[in-house]
């Protein structure tokens, strides 16, 4: 909160006039970011004129909707009356965007906001000088905003000292569970959520006996999600989503990064595994099937994953009555710069654009008119305020996720009201700075082992996953030679970076 309040101090006493204009591929600092245009819209006390109409140009990835014209319209009508500006939206596909999005800050293209995030590269694009830096603009221009952001996002958006992003405000969570068919569970006798182990095997034996049509538990060519959920029903946290063979535990003072098969009762674990594959809990042959949609569609009883997930099968089949099970110990934030927005370093009106932001997550009419675009065309709302897309192919919702809130976002229609309680109940228990969440804000840096965690993802494939899936007849055998395959890959020299950028990151918060 000091850190905040003087943050806060410092930009009302700032004559921002003196701040000067940037633009090319050169770092930002505090100082000349908050810059462009402000001597024409930005007076002492921070206040916008808005007498000047201008046009907002922002960059999302996704596809164009079909009827996003007239969402447009609809939108700009709005912000005309409440802001005297107009947003141009530019999009960049998803076919494309890998190739497109790192280009578009080093081409000079003049652009104000994009939406990034942590699989978009936002620390190295920071580091690169692509982003204006925002610790006077945001408190200044969008101090609703600002005031509820917490110290953790603000931590996880800052680059090198500098403040390069503003971190979503809905908060997204570590937690993993069953996802499961509530009429077989009923059918079953079995009451409750499976949030166990053992209750997952209640489930499944029933399945397996009375339900031949199905697979009991969902696996496919993705890998199976078995060693996550048991890593964090133990309180543990993997290292790196695309890292899940290393992990550390959080309780810790000093935590100390280790391989999976290094973990204590991993041996019991993919024992347990191998027992349920047996059984007939899933195909012999999950790693080269390519349905990925078995659960929704009626082929599989449960699948491990998130609460989003379960929120999207309980929308499409209220008929089977989805339940989720819980099976995080140590329940966490994802971090805040999942979804983020960032303001160009060419931008031409960072002031108004940050207005325009604070407007946006705050006023419940414009967060509506962007996110789910024209009420009786493209969507509507029920008594609930839940909303119900008309037409998808015509348009969904928008792209920016990193403009929801908690307060504004809207549930589909047809979301369990224990979606909003789980959520709630998760909020009660974390702490800031404490377990998990004070790990929330760590982002492995891998350039300088990129060739090792490719290698170690191979060997993962190769002999972790079929582990995992117990295809196996002899479990401690193939531990070993799974363990032999990933330092022959180079694991050691993976951990030992791990490590250190783990250590480094304590030593930060001190």
């Amino acid at each position: 909160m000091k850190k905040k309040l003087v943050a806060v101090l410092l930009a009302a006493t700032m004559s921002l006039g003196l701040l000067a204009g940037c633009g090319g591929s050169g770092g930002a600092t505090s100082g000349d970011a908050a810059s462009s245009g402000s001597s024409s819209e930005a007076g002492a006390s921070g206040e916008i004129d808005t007498s000047k109409e201008v046009e907002l140009v922002m960059y999302v990835i996704s596809d164009r909707p079909a009827g996003q014209d007239l969402v447009d319209e609809n939108l700009n009508t709005l912000l005309k009356e409440k802001l005297n500006c107009t947003l141009k939206i530019n999009w960049i596909g998803w076919a494309e965007y890998a190739q497109k999005y790192p280009l578009l800050f080093s081409s000079g293209e003049e652009f104000d906001m994009a939406y990034c995030a942590g699989w978009l590269g936002f620390a190295n694009l920071a580091q690169r000088g692509a982003f204006m830096a925002l610790d006077d603009l945001l408190p200044t221009y969008a101090p609703d905003n600002y005031a509820m952001q917490s110290e953790s996002a603000l931590q996880q958006a800052t680059i090198n000292g500098k403040l390069y992003a503003v971190p979503t405000l809905l908060p997204t969570y570590t937690t993993y569970g069953s996802i499961y068919r509530g009429d077989i569970a009923a059918e079953a006798g079995i009451t409750g959520p499976i949030d166990t182990f053992e209750k997952v095997e209640e489930f499944a034996d029933y399945v397996v006996a009375n339900h031949p049509e199905m697979e009991a538990l969902d696996q496919y060519s993705a890998g199976p999600e078995l060693s996550l959920v048991w890593t964090r029903m133990n309180g543990l946290m993997d290292v790196d989503s695309n890292m899940r063979y290393l992990f550390y535990d959080p309780s810790e003072e000093h935590p100390t990064v280790k391989a999976i098969y290094d973990l204590d009762g991993v041996t019991e674990f993919y024992q347990m595994c191998k027992e349920w594959c047996d059984k007939g809990y899933w195909s012999k042959s999950a790693l080269a099937d390519t349905d990925s949609q078995k659960t929704q569609n009626g082929k599989a009883a449960m699948r491990f994953h998130n609460i989003d997930s379960w929120s999207g099968v309980c929308v499409l089949h209220p008929e089977w009555d989805f339940q989720y099970g819980p099976m995080t110990k140590d329940i966490a934030h994802l971090p805040y710069t999942q979804d983020c927005m960032v303001i160009s370093n060419t931008a031409k009106n960072p002031e108004r654009a940050m207005a325009f932001w604070n407007l946006l997550t705050t006023d419940q009419e414009v967060y509506d008119a962007l996110y789910y675009g024209v009420l009786g065309t493209s969507y509507e709302l029920n008594d609930e305020g839940q909303f119900t897309i008309l037409d998808t192919d015509l348009y969904a919702t928008n792209a920016m996720w990193a403009a929801r809130t908690m307060d504004l976002n809207r549930n589909q229609a047809g979301v369990p009201e224990t979606y909003d309680t789980l959520r709630q109940e998760w909020e009660g228990k974390i702490k800031e700075g404490v377990g998990a969440e004070k790990f929330t804000g760590f982002v492995m840096d891998t350039s300088s082992i990129s060739t090792e965690v490719a290698a170690c993802t191979n060997a993962r494939q190769q002999y972790g996953w079929p582990l995992e899936l117990g295809y196996t007849d002899n479990v401690e055998a193939s531990i070993e030679e799974y363990k032999t395959a990933m330092q022959a890959a180079g694991i050691d020299k993976v951990i030992a970076e791990c490590q250190k950028q783990l250590d480094a990151y304590l030593e930060s918060l001190n």
